[in-house]
């Protein structure tokens, strides 16, 4: 493989954020939270929290949550340099490691971030199995003792990667993008292998059924009782208190 510059990496990441800015914004956005306590830019917040969503997604957070005091999960993979660059240009911390390489030192640098920042997982990545959640985010949970939330992300007809290992989704513009988050999941501390797995096969469920539902009320004109505005900025949030 060639090597690539830092400045390449940094350039490539930049235009990654202005791709992001101008394609994404051109979205409806609409959100329902369990608990508004549990979003970031909410006036209720109350963190640090534990995020998780399917990798497929990783776009629209990316757009909708920077600059929340969020650090970001990414793959040592040398194609997610491109990627790291361009979360910071878009409001991120990233943390680097995977399954393969500097899984322990990620970790140790996720359990010493958790204490004060929120942290972004997508617990299938990097590299699948799609929509199957790894143990790692209920271990770190337990561990931190600060809770999870299940972010469910839909698309209106979206475009997908068909031959990407996740089905990464591509947004039309223009069309309809909607969140549904969970409550905040309190893990318990100090759990053995069996409990790990069995709130591991919980909360898959939780998330994969918060995804379903904004799936299927993207691709649908219906409105949801509870339904905001989805705004991207972390100021104090006066929409919050309208509804659509």
């Amino acid at each position: 493989m060639k090597f690539q510059a830092p400045w390449i990496m940094r350039l490539g990441g930049f235009g990654i954020s202005c791709a992001i800015r101008s394609w994404m914004g051109t979205m409806d956005y609409r959100k329902v939270c369990e608990d508004s306590a549990a979003d970031p830019i909410s006036p209720d917040f109350s963190g640090p929290m534990i995020y998780v969503f399917w990798h497929e997604y990783i776009a629209i957070p990316f757009y909708l949550r920077g600059r929340c005091n969020i650090f970001m999960l990414l793959s040592r993979h040398r194609d997610a340099e491109w990627l790291s660059y361009a979360a910071r240009y878009m409001g991120f911390g990233t943390v680097r490691a995977s399954s393969s390489r500097g899984s322990v030192a990620g970790l140790r640098e996720l359990l010493r971030l958790g204490k004060t920042t929120n942290l972004v997982i997508t617990p299938d990545g990097p590299r699948g199995p799609r929509r199957t959640l790894a143990q790692g985010c209920i271990y770190l949970s337990s561990r931190l003792q600060i809770p999870l939330v299940c972010v469910g992300f839909g698309c209106d007809r979206p475009w997908r990667v068909t031959k990407a290992w996740d089905q990464s989704v591509i947004a039309r513009p223009f069309s309809r993008v909607r969140m549904v988050m969970s409550r905040p999941i309190q893990i318990p501390a100090d759990l053995n292998r069996c409990e790990i797995e069995q709130h591991r096969i919980d909360v898959q469920e939780i998330l994969e059924s918060r995804t379903q539902i904004a799936q299927r009320w993207a691709q649908s004109k219906m409105r949801l009782c509870d339904e905001l505005p989805l705004a991207k900025t972390p100021a104090p949030l006066r929409i919050l208190d309208e509804r659509g």
